[in-house]
């Protein structure tokens, strides 16, 4: 991309100012700029939380819904910690994105997949134990989370604070993008789910479909009557579906159209690269650093 960070366009969206009453306070940044490198770590964070995700609630066979608390609160914990920094640190950011990405798994596991006994473990009596969930459906689960997400939006639009990410330094800003991440990352499991699961067109069918949509959102950068803010949280959402079917991709047997490699060894495999760019982002910051300290 000649201009990636157009497609962010959290920092050129913003059709009008916010009132003066609701601008941000001046201060470090507490996000990244948004980078091809940036789109690529999404996509591995996702890919990563897709195959975390089936590990605990299916391999090692805690369900769905303690899998989703447990990995719920890991998000608090992780979200606690990112909102106390007082500037962007790499590690912070992309370990909130990680588990916003794990969290969103199995809560979208949870909501849409079958709740029948078939779907329970050997000896399990009660909800909990067992890759089991509440058996939404992928429509319905979506149409929810939609309706979430959009929901939230329009309570950050309320408040008048800003959408561009350099410009989110606040505790109530930050609070309100990080619930955005982690309704769109489960929205976005969703949606995957859906496409290599139900649509017919399988894992590689459902990469490919996500790649053309989000090739659309590049075309449409060029559009000035489409609001950039607007493309990023599309493609952010997009490259969830595009890392759970490229994390189906990775783990599924070869039966049905996957590399089974194991949840196991295709997570090892991604948190290797996800924690390499992470160093390489974090030392990248403290060099940076040095002239503004000066």
């Amino acid at each position: 991309m000649e201009n990636p960070q157009a497609l962010t366009g959290p920092d050129a969206a913003v059709t009008a100012p916010p009132p003066a009453s609701a601008a941000p306070a001046p201060g470090p940044k507490k996000l990244p700029e948004v980078t091809p490198a940036f789109w690529i770590m999404k996509i591995a964070a996702t890919t990563l939380g897709e195959t975390a995700g089936g590990l605990f609630a299916q391999t090692l066979k805690l369900g769905y819904f303690l899998t989703t608390v447990l990995l719920f609160l890991i998000f608090v914990v992780t979200l606690a910690v990112q909102l106390r920094s007082r500037r962007y640190h790499p590690f912070f950011y992309w370990t909130v994105i990680l588990s916003t990405s794990t969290a969103g798994t199995t809560m979208s596991d949870f909501m849409n997949r079958d709740a029948s006994a078939t779907y329970l473990s050997g000896g399990a009596t009660s909800l909990g134990w067992g890759p089991q969930g509440l058996g939404l459906g992928y429509p319905a689960g979506a149409a929810i989370l939609i309706t979430l997400l959009l929901a939230i939006f329009a309570v950050w639009r309320s408040t008048g604070l800003t959408f561009a990410l350099r410009d989110i330094v606040t505790f109530r800003a930050e609070a309100l993008f990080w619930t955005a991440i982690l309704v769109s990352n489960t929205l976005g499991t969703s949606m995957g789910d859906f496409l290599s699961d139900s649509s017919g067109l399988g894992y590689a069918g459902g990469a490919l479909l996500v790649t053309g949509a989000l090739a659309v959102l590049v075309a449409l950068m060029k559009v000035p009557a489409v609001p950039n803010v607007l493309l990023f949280w599309i493609a952010f959402v997009l490259t969830r579906p595009l890392g759970a079917t490229a994390g189906d991709f990775l783990t599924k047997p070869l039966a049905k159209g996957g590399l089974d490699l194991g949840t196991a060894g295709s997570s090892a495999v991604l948190l290797t690269v996800l924690i390499g760019f992470t160093v390489r982002a974090q030392l990248r910051e403290r060099r940076d650093a040095v002239p503004r300290e000066r």
